[in-house]
């Protein structure tokens, strides 16, 4: 069986590849990272697999994860490692995530588990282990190195795949990080690497893919992992001038622009516009009142580009499933809080249309066309 005309691209890029061609994959045990290292090998790559033992249980990144990731290795004759990051992921990710949800915020944990568990460590692991500089991944995105770049910078690019592109995630990453990077599905749809995982056979072509957040897909629901970390707390579900209007049996099962499941009797749909953390509260409002012309973004992370000085005309993405919002992303001062944690870039966002369910916890993400210029976290209305 022939490859697939994205395929056979997708190889002869691999093959022309500059520098030495050893790469560890990262193996989550779908059928996206067994197709990188499928078609890496297939390149002439001496390969070897990556497999981050993340939580114990049935779920994409656990034991089901691990035998097929095992199973890939044994198939393609390359070798396999399973690094046990448990612990890690618990402090890193977990943690984040209750603490977060407690607070009133809705966290996102793909981003920060890429930069902070991911990449960074599997690089780390990979160069000190194994002595190999690379790593590769099934993600649908793509990296114009520094030499190829107007500015001398690693540059993060959408992958061709608009239903599939996850650069929203990789916003976070350092350039020490996108310059180590091997992204072959970056130009391939997902049909694609459906044809080229039947053509090599591998055993997770026709994997069904996880709809859900690994914790989700562990614990069985959202609802049911938070309820595993958070005790219950009921309170009130209120309007902006605090007319109680309702129950509610915890913050964290809340999400800001939500109509649906409120349980609230009202003259005309609610929606949610704020959690209150401090209260214990659920603040709603018709949906008129819920739109926000501008936000402020923290923490925020220059992936392709060095810091502006000037304010910019942007592209902005307020959640992964969005489309891109024109908008003038301002830079503003540092502040103290924001120098504590290294991570002193702000900006606020003029939108030229008002956004509904901006909501803080999640990332706003720069884009200029293909390129991501950076992303940071979305704070409360009060910062």
């Amino acid at each position: 069986m022939a490859a697939t005309e994205a395929g056979a691209l997708a190889i002869e890029r691999l093959r022309q590849w500059p520098g030495e061609h050893r790469v560890a994959v990262g193996l989550s045990g779908g059928v996206d990272s067994s197709l990188t290292a499928a078609l890496l090998v297939e390149a002439g790559w001496e390969v070897e697999g990556l497999t981050l033992w993340l939580m114990s249980g049935k779920g994409a990144c656990c034991a089901e994860g691990l035998v097929d990731a095992a199973g890939v290795c044994e198939q393609l004759e390359v070798p396999h490692h399973v690094v046990d990051f448990r612990e890690h992921f618990k402090e890193q990710i977990v943690d984040f995530l209750v603490q977060g949800y407690e607070a009133g915020v809705t966290p996102l944990p793909c981003s920060r588990c890429n930069r902070e568990v991911k990449f960074g460590p599997m690089l780390q692991w990979a160069k000190e282990e194994r002595g190999i500089e690379r790593i590769a991944t099934g993600h649908y995105a793509r990296v114009r190195h520094g030499d190829q770049s107007e500015n001398g910078r690693h540059q993060l690019l959408r992958g061709l795949d608009e239903r599939k592109d996850q650069s929203y995630f990789l916003y976070d990453l350092p350039q020490e990080a996108l310059g180590r990077l091997v992204f072959p599905l970056g130009e391939l749809t997902k049909p694609d690497t459906r044809l080229e995982a039947d053509r090599h056979g591998l055993r997770t072509a026709q994997k069904p893919e996880s709809q859900d957040l690994c914790l989700a897909d562990h614990h069985g629901s959202m609802k049911a992992f938070l309820d595993a970390y958070l005790p219950p707390r009921p309170g009130q579900i209120v309007l902006a001038d605090g007319q109680v209007v309702g129950e509610h049996d915890g913050i964290e099962h809340f999400t800001i622009g939500q109509r649906k499941g409120l349980g609230v009797a009202w003259s005309e749909p609610l929606h949610v516009v704020r959690l209150d953390g401090a209260m214990n509260q659920v603040v709603v409002a018709p949906r008129r009142d819920a739109a926000r012309g501008e936000a402020v973004v923290g923490a925020v992370n220059w992936v392709s580009i060095a810091p502006p000085t000037e304010p910019l005309e942007v592209e902005v993405q307020v959640r992964y499933r969005s489309g891109p919002q024109q908008a003038r992303l301002i830079p503003l001062p540092e502040t103290e809080v924001d120098r504590a944690a290294d991570r002193p870039h702000r900006c606020r966002l003029e939108f030229a249309e008002e956004q509904f369910s901006i909501t803080p916890g999640q990332a706003a993400v720069f884009y200029a066309g293909e390129m991501v210029l950076g992303g940071g976290l979305i704070q409360r209305d009060h910062q």
